[in-house]
């Protein structure tokens, strides 16, 4: 790992946090910061980095403005089996950006140029400030008029653990500057008119609308997990056979890159115009679309490299703290896992996800149709418990093996099984372990109508139960 115009290294943290910080703010593309590593890339690692990384949280949020709450994300990572801090900076949208105690003033503004941060002039901040996004949701007075209530909002952070007092809707940015309800605030709200369509089809195109169902008038997060049920239910298991009639268990669509899609979707729609996304689900495809194109300043080759530039950085801040979304620009990385950037389509004012259906999954559905008998079944219940056979061990990673082997008890938390395989960033340990073993059917949730709720564990399924005893032996 070496620096370059997005990628910042630092063997200790220091004073020029804020600065590198405000200058991956003001740049084009955002960037990467690493405490712990050395110029050179040698990890050095860090100690007390639960305290490292509430400092370098603090110093962030309170040292420059505007705020950049949402557009930043910091955790602790493992770079040559060391632990060291990533800090991962977003492009803004409010640019420019200024460290606090020296205004917005050439000594107070800053931009990454190389491997490097250099002080703005004048006229750079003048014309930055010139430019600066007008029509943020922040600044947009909410269109309901009288009191707002954020009942819903509030059950959903206590559920993770939030202690809550008089300034939780300030601290959310819940206000416009004349101290009115913005936008933020309307969606959030338990009443608004904002809903999300979900629409289906009998064939491959419009023409025969067989369902048709809104999901919202509630507060956006209890639309979108309302969203997320839905797609799951239409996200249906089937069985490949394979050789020696052996059995597969898939989704119809990768059930990882769907999730990230639809949030995706919800997260980055240009609610401005009134425009909510939309969901259609056809006999051969599902395709979620959302208003607004790509957000000025990012061009197609950063969206797809996973750069991040938060077109309402207030609601990703809330669905971060929701554990709804991990890092920044992650989401596009878990698409790209299973699917190819043709599934993408772009335009100066939509963008299209189409996730076509697993061919095994529409041949299964053709057979159906032309077999008088019951042989081919397209959807199975979680419920198979066939023995696992020698071929599908050989496809199952060493990390979902270590975590199969990894359950002792009945039901675990998540930071239960961290604990036991000794992992520490909760992004891969999600990625490269959990994801892979619930989508292969191995491990399943205890709460599963409430993906997200704190008191959520996970246990071994029967299948998983199977593979654990072979893996023993």
């Amino acid at each position: 790992m070496f620096e370059n115009d997005k990628t910042e290294l630092k063997s200790v943290l220091n004073e020029k946090l804020e600065k590198e910080v405000v200058a991956f703010l003001n740049s084009k593309t955002g960037g990467d910061i690493y405490i712990g590593i050395a110029d050179d890339g040698t990890a050095l690692g860090i100690e007390n980095a639960d305290k490292v990384l509430l400092a370098v949280s603090d110093r962030i949020k309170n040292n420059i403005l505007p705020t950049c709450l949402g557009l930043f994300e910091v955790f602790p990572d493992e770079y040559q089996e060391k632990t060291v801090i990533h800090i991962i900076v977003s492009s803004g949208t409010e640019k420019p950006y200024y460290i606090r105690s020296l205004g917005m003033s050439p000594a107070g503004c800053y931009v990454r140029v190389g491997n490097g941060v250099q002080q703005m002039t004048i006229a750079m901040i003048e014309r930055m400030y010139a430019s600066r996004t007008r029509n943020s949701l922040r600044n947009i007075i909410s269109p309901r008029y009288g009191n707002h209530s954020f009942a819903q909002l509030k059950i959903y952070y206590q559920e993770r653990g939030f202690e809550l007092n008089e300034a939780f809707l300030q601290n959310l940015d819940l206000f416009t500057p004349e101290g009115k309800y913005n936008y933020v605030a309307y969606l959030l709200a338990d009443v608004n008119s904002v809903s999300i369509k979900v629409a289906k089809y009998a064939g491959t195109d419009k023409c025969d609308l067989i369902e048709n169902e809104e999901y919202g008038f509630c507060s956006l997060i209890k639309a979108t997990e309302q969203g997320l049920n839905k797609l799951e239910i239409e996200n249906k298991t089937f069985t490949k056979i394979t050789g020696a009639a052996k059995r597969l268990e898939r989704r119809m669509i990768d059930r990882i890159a769907l999730r990230e899609a639809f949030i995706n979707a919800m997260v980055h729609n240009d609610y401005s115009r009134e425009v909510p996304p939309v969901v259609e689900i056809f006999s051969n495809r599902l395709v979620i679309t959302s208003y607004g194109g790509l957000i000025e300043g990012l061009s197609t080759e950063e969206f797809f490299n996973g750069r991040s530039m938060p077109r309402n950085r207030e609601l990703m801040r809330v669905f971060r703290d929701l554990d709804l979304v991990e890092q920044l620009g992650s989401g596009m990385n878990r698409i790209l896992r299973s699917y190819s950037r043709s599934v993408f389509n772009l335009s100066e004012n939509f963008l299209e996800v189409v996730f076509p259906f697993e061919e095994e999954y529409l041949k299964s559905l053709r057979r159906a149709d032309t077999e008088t008998t019951d042989q081919v079944t397209p959807e199975v219940t979680p419920e198979v418990t066939d023995q696992v056979t020698d071929q599908v061990t050989d496809q199952v990673t060493d990390q979902v093996k270590r975590l199969i082997i990894a359950f002792e008890k009945e039901a675990e938390s998540t930071k239960e099984i961290m604990k036991e395989l000794s992992l520490h960033h909760n992004n891969t340990f999600r990625e490269n372990y959990l994801y892979p073993a619930v989508n292969l059917g191995f491990v399943e949730m205890t709460i599963p109508d409430k993906p997200n709720s704190r008191l959520q564990k996970y246990r071994l399924t029967q299948k998983g139960l199977e593979l654990k005893k072979q893996l023993i032996k």
